[in-house]
């Protein structure tokens, strides 16, 4: 058995500590049977070779369990200071369950792939452009949207691929169509299977097709088949999504459904993550778009099939652009964290960086920590200073202010013995500000997108650091944490002292930068660019202000809940006050134009449309689907007790489908499909009024004068007129 501590291993420089110490390039993938790793290398020809290695799985634990069958090793320091390797997949498996039985704390990884990467020291796509690996693209259509349905047949199977490739599989024979599928596959070889709900529709579908003619669908790098595991969780901004990933053993499965939700957590620019709509709002629709409603695609199938095939196909292409803006800083962290690309686009940025410095401590055979048991402390200075309508506004950026002051100030874990975290926050830092400055001097869109995509991923991790600190990984520490939120408050404070000596007027502050109404006389983004810079050299050394965008009017309304209009028209919302993807139609449509009212000073205009949209609701005049809120069926429709009334509304429709709810004037929902004239109007008058109140605070003391309660807007209509 390999056992990686029998000589002494040389001391890391911050590089290796970021990409791993082997320099082998262009690996793709690895591929895991029970005792080696199989490691793929695509050629810059595109042909690929691959070779063999001995896997060790392996587990740490704070003491040795010699009941256990294993290899123990020592390792330095203290905490999880035993390491145990194993012969085989089978055997550490073993061990782990009997572990868990014994109620064991172990720092152990299910995934062969990342433990044979930590211990080996290789990465993935060292050397390689996002488009040097071969993508493909997959989408099927079908006459219905459960699979165990016996009826309800793939219609066709497309196929894409980033070197011109495509392919449109249809066959009156289902089963020859799985098979040429998987034929495909295999002869084109893809490094990455990509895909729009992937892991919620189409492969699942095809798995569940296959089975029924009693195929397997052995689309693996080596013949294995495609299989669905278990339940995780995936981590979007604050929040955790179960799924059910899809493996296909040696290929990366990357599903753009769940990573654009991921590129537009902090951006909240998108209202819907269908593909149609992603498209759209990306601007990377095909101009001879084909659009076919789902509840149409079989009629139009038997009248019209090539309508149908242009349709899938243009599916397929979407998502491949649609991967070329949400995907390359995934792709560009895996040449740093061990572990598979399919894996980090689904990670924790937390769990990325731990993986990196778990690696460099195994590869010094040193223990890694017990984490601090979880403690509140203060948090960042965040405040709004002025509400309502502000005309001439700028934002300055603090640019990775936490991570920037751990650097001035030497923060890091108390626990990390061997010095990594400031190195590899400092090798971050410095490859991001090199990356930025090819970013600034290439013209090529190919170089371009590279350098965006690689200073993206840098900074993803570089700003993760922090957070790191007070989370509940191994090298965590929470008196630095708040130490470092102690700096940054000192910073923001003189940051707004500075300004508002100066003569501007703050608007919001936090650690991401501070919107401000500049001093009079400073006019035009030249003059603005100026200011930032001779407020910026106020600052302490280490720290960097820089000018972040510059617009015709802000409406703040409370801390973190604004919107910006800039100076070509267009508008910016943050925050779930002004546009949230939960809210109906009428009440998105009615907040944006009550914004643009406002900007205009029309405030007679504000409560005129008040008014008539209440009435326009209580007359029935609003069409039903600005009325209704889409959502999506899901496990816990039928489960929770909130859901009651939804699931009684949408029996019959399957989970993962979406429909349109709108509630009924006796109080029960039901779907637009379904409408017959009885929407609940004085729901939806009460609902408007609700989305008014949002605004109270932009708006000021004349709130209750331009939104009276509806039955105050009915008692005026209802008054007989005086002339």
């Amino acid at each position: 058995m390999m056992n990686l501590f029998d000589i002494d291993a040389p001391a890391l420089s911050a590089e290796q500590i970021l990409f791993g110490w082997r320099d082998t390039p262009r690996l793709v993938a690895v591929e895991i049977t029970d005792t080696e790793a199989i490691l793929h290398q695509r050629a810059p020809d595109g042909s690929c070779t691959s070779w063999r290695e001995r896997l060790t799985p392996w587990l740490l634990t704070t003491q040795q369990y010699t009941d256990i069958d294993a290899q123990w090793k020592r390792l330095d320091g203290d905490g999880f200071c035993w390491m145990a390797q194993f012969g085989s997949w089978t055997e550490y498996q073993s061990a782990r369950m009997r572990l868990r039985d014994m109620h064991v704390d172990v720092i152990a990884y299910g995934s062969p792939e990342r433990q044979f990467l930590m211990l080996s020291g290789y990465t993935l796509f060292k050397g390689m452009s996002f488009d040097d690996v071969h993508r493909m693209q997959v989408d099927i259509e079908t006459v219905g949207l459960n699979p165990q349905e016996p009826a309800n047949r793939i219609l066709l199977v497309v196929l894409n691929d980033n070197r011109g490739w495509s392919e449109v599989i249809d066959d009156a024979d289902e089963a020859q169509m799985l098979r040429r599928f998987a034929q495909l596959v295999c002869e084109r070889d893809p490094d990455v299977i990509e895909g729009h709900n992937l892991y919620g529709f189409d492969l699942p579908y095809l798995i569940e097709r296959a089975r029924r003619h009693g195929l397997s669908l052995t689309i693996g790098r080596s013949g294995q088949p495609m299989t669905i595991g278990s339940e995780r969780n995936l981590p979007i901004g604050a929040i955790n999504r179960p799924y059910r990933p899809v493996y296909i053993p040696g290929r990366h499965v990357v599903d753009t459904y769940f990573a654009v939700q991921r590129y537009d957590w902090a951006k909240g620019d998108l209202q819907s993550y269908g593909l149609k709509e992603v498209a759209r709002a990306y601007r990377i629709a095909d101009e001879e778009r084909v659009l076919i409603d789902r509840a149409d695609l079989g009629e139009q199938w038997r009248s019209d099939p090539e309508k149908v095939r242009q349709y899938a196909l243009q599916d397929a292409q979407e998502t491949a652009r649609l991967a070329e803006i949400v995907l390359p800083t995934e792709f560009y962290q895996t040449q740093m964290v061990p572990d598979t690309y399919q894996h980090v686009a689904t990670a924790g940025s937390g769990e990325k960086i731990n993986a990196i410095f778990v690696r460099a401590y195994l590869h010094a055979g040193y223990a890694i920590p017990k984490p601090q048991p979880a403690r509140d402390y203060p948090g960042g200075y965040t405040e709004v200073r002025r509400t309502g309508v502000i005309p001439r506004v700028v934002k300055a950026d603090v640019e990775s202010l936490y991570p920037s002051i751990m650097l001035v100030h030497r923060i890091a874990p108390a626990s990390d013995r061997l010095g990594v975290f400031l190195p590899a926050l400092e090798e971050l830092t410095r490859r991001r500000l090199e990356a930025k400055a090819e970013l600034r001097r290439a013209t090529d869109p190919r170089q371009r997108a590279y350098w965006d995509g690689i200073q993206g991923s840098f900074k993803v991790l570089i700003n993760s650091f922090y957070g790191y600190l007070g989370a509940n990984f191994p090298f965590n520490d929470f008196d630095a944490a708040q130490r470092v939120t102690e700096e940054g408050r000192k910073i923001a404070i003189q940051l707004v002292d500075a300004l508002e000596r100066t003569g501007s007027q703050v608007i919001e502050v936090d650690t991401d930068g501070v919107y401000f109404q500049p001093p009079e006389g400073v006019e035009g983004q030249e003059a603005e660019e100026a200011y930032v810079q001779q407020i910026a050299e106020t600052l302490p050394p280490g720290i960097r202000l820089s000018f972040d965008g510059r617009y015709r009017a802000m409406i703040s309304v409370k801390t973190k809940n604004y919107a910006l209009l800039d100076y070509e028209g267009n508008w910016i919302y943050k925050g779930a006050s002004l546009r949230s993807r939960a809210d109906e139609p009428y009440g998105r449509q009615f907040i944006a134009e009550v914004l643009q009212k406002l900007v205009e000073g029309d405030r007679d205009g504000i409560a005129r449309l008040y008014r008539q949209t209440i009435l326009r609701i209580l007359n029935g005049e609003i069409p039903i689907e600005e009325l209704a809120r889409r959502e999506r069926v899901t496990e816990k429709t039928f489960t929770s007790e909130n859901k009651r009334k939804a699931a009684e509304a949408v029996r019959g429709v399957s989970v993962g489908d979406y429909v349109n709810l709108y509630q009924r004037a006796d109080g029960s929902l039901g779907m637009i499909e379904d409408y017959a004239g009885d929407e609940d109007r004085e729901h939806y008058a009460n609902k408007l009024y609700r989305f008014a109140l949002r605004l109270r605070e932009a708006i000021g003391e004349d709130f209750d004068i331009l939104f009276p309660r509806p039955e105050q807007v009915i008692r005026e209509q209802q008054q007989p007129s005086l002339f």
